[in-house]
């Protein structure tokens, strides 16, 4: 029924992913009236887990591991209240191994001095390399994590920068910024000695889950954080499903008086006079709001919800120059029986990565960035029922399967093996084709898989984007996370923080800083703002 309303609230959200959820329990709990808009049926935007294949099987749809939510401010805020509110987590002390095609094969655990002596085991001094860049991280980790996760554009971030230079010298702190672009393929060489031994082979694929590639500037940084992460707090999954990280925020927003709407398709930011009024929905309805956030990327924002009349001509410009990264596809199975990895312990690791290392991850980066299907793509392997048995029926089991390298509009096949018609883009056959690719890859280390498997389920890059309007072409990190769309420059160059040029509209999400992950951490900082007006 479409009848207009002047229902006014403190904050209306836009999106329901994991930044406006937490935004919207963080305001609720201090009292302010917020309302939470989602266009599809579904609250959660990447959170979802879906019975994709069989009854009794739940798969997450699209993201899975909570390792950065853990160790990050949303999870200090609320994760006490999310545990009372029924969220548990399953978790081991392997969180991810890599299975190379000559079938050698390494697990990084949670105990620093077995990831040394297994290190060490490979290579002659490899672990004492491992150690050096792991007290690295810990040496330098108030500066790397405010970088990593507080508002840039802010006095305590400028106090710390301040404190360092006063207390280092100018000289040493330019030294460590220099430091911290540096390639993951050059740190790797450095430290390890062979970009394709199995050590490599491990730590180079968790480039791809940052948005970057092992020759991406900062790339080493984020690898040596992700280690050190993995190592802290391994890879933490929601038992029963990611579903229950919404459940449970839901139930503190609405707990404290919060709203939450889906099917509700925001067609437009209302501005008067130079600041943000609320919102006006494609039923016809409009919402009204002392402030309105934004959960979206910069072209939804800028482009479609915003009238080009009360922009800046630079920041449309930007908005429309701003770049989408490499597609997505992930491939479901629900199995009859758990894989058999050539080494037992394989089985155990949350993420198995099927890698030939920082060479195979590059040409296959270059490969899905050119617009081809990757001959030899990297295979992120999630084993939930590893660590979750609950996900699937007894003795049964389910793999969440990762292919981060696809391009988002498919050319040719760098195989030369798979037809592809650009023009056609990304049609069933094109992704079951390639699926198949997949598979067979796996089922050569793993040769029970075929026989094993009682349901798949395959989602393209073209289908991502039906399922979540800000996966742009399949792109699951809201925007290229090269360095000049990342930290002071996301999601643009004309903006700080998480403000916009329309005073009281606030952009939060995977477009914005700190980026991608299932952190919240956008949603905190945009949460303690409005929390003091």
């Amino acid at each position: 029924m479409q009848t207009p309303s002047s229902r006014s609230v403190d904050v209306l959200l836009v999106g329901s992913g994991i930044n406006s959820l937490v935004c919207a329990a963080l305001l609720a709990r201090d009292g302010r009236r917020v309302h939470v808009l989602e266009r599809e049926q579904v609250h959660g935007g990447c959170i979802r887990t879906d019975e994709l294949t069989l009854p009794g099987f739940a798969h997450d749809t699209l993201s899975t591991a909570h390792p950065l939510f853990v160790v990050g401010p949303a999870h200090a805020a609320l994760g006490e209240a999310m545990r009372q509110a029924g969220m548990e987590y399953c978790n081991n002390d392997t969180p991810t191994g890599v299975l190379l095609p000559d079938g050698r094969s390494l697990v990084l655990s949670t105990s620093r001095e077995r990831n040394v002596q297994a290190f060490e085991a490979c290579r002659p001094g490899a672990g004492a390399a491992y150690a050096a860049a792991m007290a690295e991280v810990q040496d330098n980790a108030e500066l790397v994590f405010a970088l990593l996760g507080q508002e840039l554009w802010r006095w305590p971030t400028a106090k710390l920068l301040a404190r360092k230079a006063w207390k280092q010298g100018a000289l040493p702190l330019s030294g460590f910024f220099g430091a911290a672009l540096e390639p993951a393929r050059a740190w790797l060489q450095r430290a390890f000695g062979d970009v394709d031994s199995p050590i490599a082979a491990l730590l180079a694929p968790w480039t791809l889950h940052t948005g970057l590639g092992p020759d991406s500037p900062v790339s080493a940084l984020m690898d040596k954080v992700v280690a050190f992460t993995l190592e802290a707090v391994g890879m933490p999954l929601v038992k029963g499903g990611n579903a229950g990280t919404v459940r449970a925020l839901r139930s503190l927003i609405e707990q404290a008086g919060g709203r939450l709407e889906t099917g509700a398709d925001v067609e437009q930011v209302l501005v008067q006079g130079g600041r943000a009024r609320g919102v006006r929905l494609r039923d016809g309805r409009e919402l009204l709001a002392s402030d309105v956030v934004c959960s979206v990327t910069p072209t939804q924002l800028y482009l479609r919800l915003l009238s080009e009349q009360t922009l800046p001509p630079e920041v449309l410009q930007q908005a429309r120059a701003y770049r989408y990264g490499k597609g997505n596809m992930q491939i479901h199975l629900a199995l009859s029986e758990a894989p058999r990895w050539p080494d037992a312990e394989l089985g155990s690791a949350t993420y198995l990565h099927l890698s030939g290392g920082a060479n195979a991850v590059s040409r296959a980066v270059n490969e899905a960035e050119r617009g081809l299907l990757p001959a030899h793509p990297t295979i992120c392997v999630a084993q939930p029922t590893a660590v979750d048995p609950s996900r699937a029926p007894a003795g049964r089991y389910i793999l969440w399967i990762q292919l981060p390298e696809c391009p988002r509009e498919p050319r040719g096949d760098a195989a030369g093996e798979i037809a592809v018609d650009p023009a056609a883009g990304w049609t069933p056959a094109l992704r079951e084709a390639y699926a198949d690719r997949v598979l067979a890859a796996v089922a050569r280390h793993a040769p029970n898989l075929p026989a094993s498997i009682l349901g798949r389920s395959v989602l393209s890059p073209a289908d991502l984007e039906r399922l979540n309007i800000n996966l742009v072409g399949g792109d699951p990190y809201g925007g290229d996370c090269g360095l000049d769309q990342s930290f002071l420059w996301r999601p643009l160059r004309g903006q700080r923080n998480h403000e916009t040029p329309i005073a009281h509209l606030w952009h939060i999400g995977a477009s914005t800083h700190p980026g991608p992950g299932l952190g919240g951490t956008s949603g905190v900082h945009v949460a303690s703002l409005l929390g003091r007006h």
